[in-house]
């Protein structure tokens, strides 16, 4: 089963340079990292960039439009205004379908802000005690997850979050 998880990181280099270390871990099968997307939002800008990170694994990854849609729900369309009400609510409602709701998405743009950025993982299959070990030292804060309550609160104690 794919897990949707998403972490915050307090540099906007912070969410790369974690791809970076995932990449590695999936070349020694520690994990199998089927798609991921990358916020960074350096201080001075007014608006993140963003990354997707193409089909690392075939069939388990997300499309563009996929992460297009997410992005631009979280990042970029409070920015457009009022105007388009309508079609954000469409988007919205069908996010909510595959289980992105309002709260996830105000979430994601209460945690992350200028001087910041975040990794959006879909990822398989990891050796969670090798993983551990391999990431000793990166502090990331877990913003969301479709993992259950054991779970999250053992990824949370990997990446050093509270």
């Amino acid at each position: 089963m794919a897990t949707l998880t998403v972490f915050k990181f307090d540099s906007p280099d912070g969410a790369e340079q974690i791809l970076d270390k995932l990449q590695d871990l999936q070349k020694r099968q520690l994990i199998t990292v089927l798609d991921a997307a990358i916020v960074s939002w350096p201080a001075e800008k007014k608006k993140p960039k963003t990354r997707q990170l193409y089909n690392l694994a075939g069939a388990g990854a997300l499309t563009g439009t996929f992460w297009g849609m997410l992005f631009g729900l979280i990042f970029f369309m409070p920015f457009l205004g009022a105007a388009i009400g309508a079609a954000v609510g469409a988007l919205s409602g069908s996010m909510a379908d595959i289980g992105i709701d309002d709260n996830f998405i105000k979430e994601v743009q209460t945690r992350v802000t200028p001087g910041s950025s975040a990794l959006f993982l879909m990822s398989a299959n990891a050796v969670l005690d090798r993983v551990k070990e391999e990431m000793q030292g990166v502090s990331a804060e877990l913003i969301a997850s479709n993992l259950s309550k054991e779970q999250e609160a053992k990824l949370q104690e990997l990446f050093g979050a509270e």
